[in-house]
C-alpha cells in the first residue's frame, strides 16, 4: 500500500432512510447493535494497511466528526497514519458545497498531495462488507490501470441501482451503464475505486460532470485503461429503510456471510465520553432471547425474538420485541409489542403499547416511496403513549410526544409529526 493514500466519502444524507438520518450523516447511522455503518469501511482501510485516509464529509456531520475522533479506535493515528476530517471548502455561494463524488476529490487532491501519493484509494463510508484492499491496489498496478473498480455479480433485477460494467476476458471494462432500466450485465460497481494519480488530475480538469459513474468513468473507459476487480462475498448497501432492516436480520443468519465478530469491525467505544459506562446486559430469570444481537448495558425482562438491541435498551416485563431493530437507550414498556420496528435512539414505549404488524399493502401516506415493506420507523426520543395501538408502514418524527397522536387516526401507512 505505499504511495496510496484514501478518501472516505461520508457526505451523504442518506434521504432513503428518511428519519434515520435527518440528525446525522448517512455512514453515521448505527448498525449492529454497537457500530455505525462508517466502521466497516474504516475496519477495512486499517486491516489493508491504509496509513492515511481524508474523510470527505458534509451533511450533519457533527456525529460522525466526535465517532471518527482521532482516528485512534482504527490505528490510524501516529507518525505516518492519520484519519483526517475534510469538510467542503465553502466560502459565501452554494456551489463551494460537493456537488458529487468527483467533484468532491477535486476539492481535496490537495491532501493526496502532500503525501506525494501515485494512487489514490476512494471509497463509501455506507456500505456493509469485509474486503482487503491490498489486493486490489496490486492488480491494478499488475495491470497498469489508469481506474479499477470493485465489482461484484447482482441480482439481475437490482441492476437499475448500480453502476454496470460490461467487461471483457482480460477483465478490461469495454462499455458502462449507469443505473440502467435494462442492462446488459449485472456486474455492480461497489463504489470502490483505485485511480492513477496522474491520469486523475487529468479527467477532473476536463470532466463535464461532477459524478465518478456518470462522468469519469464514462469518459475513461474509450480512451484509458479501466479494469474490474472481482470481488465474492458479502456486501450490501443499506441506504433504504427496508435494506438496512434485510441486512441487520441477516447478522442473525450464519448462513447470510455477514459475520461481525469474525470480520473485526472496530468502533469507536470512547465517543462522547461514554467510556465505562456499560455494564454486562441483565437477562431476567423469567426473561426469553432468542436468536437476538443483546448490547451491553441492556436489561430485559421480556421476550426478545430475532432482533437487535443497541447499548443501554430495556425491556420491560411482559414487553414483546420480535423481528426488530432497537437503538440506544430506548425502553420498552411493560406488556408493549414490537414487531418489525426499527427505533432510534432513546425512543420510549409506553405501556401496553402495540407498534408494528403483518405486511401491508397501503405504503407510507407521506414517503409511500421509502416505506412500504411492512415495517415500523419510529424516530429519535419519540415517545408513544401507554396502550397506543400504531401499524405496520408508519413513521413517528422523532421527539414526537403524546400530543402528537391526540389528533389523528391512526391506521397503515400513518404518519406522525412532532
Amino acid at each position: 500500500m505505499r504511495n496510496t493514500v484514501a478518501f472516505l466519502l461520508a457526505g451523504g444524507m442518506g434521504s432513503r432512510l428518511n428519519i434515520l438520518g435527518w440528525m446525522r450523516a448517512k455512514p453515521a447511522v448505527p448498525f449492529g447493535g454497537c457500530y455505525r455503518l462508517i466502521d466497516f469501511t474504516l475496519s477495512n482501510a486499517m486491516y489493508s494497511g491504509v496509513q492515511q485516509i481524508g474523510i470527505l464529509t458534509q451533511y450533519r456531520p457533527y456525529s460522525l466528526m466526535g465517532h471518527i475522533g482521532s482516528g485512534e479506535s482504527w490505528d490510524l493515528v501516529g507518525r505516518s497514519r492519520c484519519a483526517k476530517i475534510l469538510p467542503p471548502s465553502t466560502g459565501i455561494d452554494d456551489y463551494d458545497w460537493y456537488r458529487g463524488t468527483a467533484d468532491a476529490v477535486a476539492q481535496n487532491m490537495q491532501f493526496v498531495h502532500h503525501y506525494n501519493a501515485e494512487r489514490l484509494l476512494v471509497l463509501s463510508g455506507d456500505h456493509i462488507y469485509r474486503m482487503n484492499y491490498a489486493p486490489m491496489v496490486e492488480f491494478h498496478k499488475e495491470k497498469k490501470a489508469h481506474i479499477t473498480i470493485a465489482m461484484m455479480r447482482v441480482p439481475w433485477e437490482e441492476t437499475r441501482h448500480f453502476g454496470i460494467g460490461i467487461t471483457n476476458k482480460e477483465q478490461r471494462i469495454v462499455d458502462w451503464e449507469e443505473k440502467p432500466e435494462k442492462a446488459k450485465s449485472n456486474l455492480a460497481s461497489m463504489g470502490v475505486y483505485v485511480f492513477d494519480v496522474a491520469y486523475l488530475e487529468e479527467a477532473l480538469a476536463g470532466r463535464t460532470g461532477h459524478d465518478f459513474g456518470k462522468n469519469i468513468i464514462r469518459d475513461a473507459i474509450n480512451a484509458r485503461e479501466v479494469y474490474a476487480y472481482p470481488f465474492e462475498g458479502y456486501w450490501a448497501d443499506v441506504g433504504t429503510i427496508k435494506a438496512y432492516w434485510q441486512a441487520s436480520m441477516e447478522i442473525l443468519q450464519p448462513e447470510s456471510g455477514l459475520r461481525l465478530q469474525e470480520w473485526g469491525v472496530r468502533t469507536n467505544f470512547d465517543e462522547e465520553g461514554l467510556k465505562g459506562d456499560r455494564p454486562p446486559s441483565r437477562i431476567g430469570s423469567r426473561a426469553r432471547v432468542v436468536n437476538s444481537l443483546i448490547s451491553a448495558g441492556c436489561h430485559i425482562e421480556g421476550v426478545v425474538q430475532n432482533s437487535i438491541l443497541s447499548p443501554g435498551v430495556r425491556v420491560e416485563k411482559g414487553a414483546e420485541v420480535i423481528d426488530s431493530v432497537i437503538m440506544q437507550d430506548s425502553c420498552i414498556g411493560a406488556g408493549a409489542r414490537l414487531f418489525r420496528v426499527i427505533a432510534d435512539k432513546n425512543a420510549r414505549f409506553g405501556a401496553g403499547a402495540i407498534v408494528g404488524g403483518e405486511e401491508a399493502d397501503e405504503p407510507n401516506e407521506k414517503y409511500p416511496e421509502h416505506l412500504y415493506s411492512g415495517l415500523t420507523v419510529i424516530g429519535k426520543r419519540a415517545a408513544i403513549p401507554d396502550g397506543l395501538r400504531i401499524a405496520a408502514n408508519t413513521i413517528v418524527e422523532p421527539h414526537a410526544g403524546e400530543s402528537s397522536f391526540a389528533s389523528i387516526t391512526l391506521g397503515v401507512g400513518s404518519y406522525v409529526k412532532r
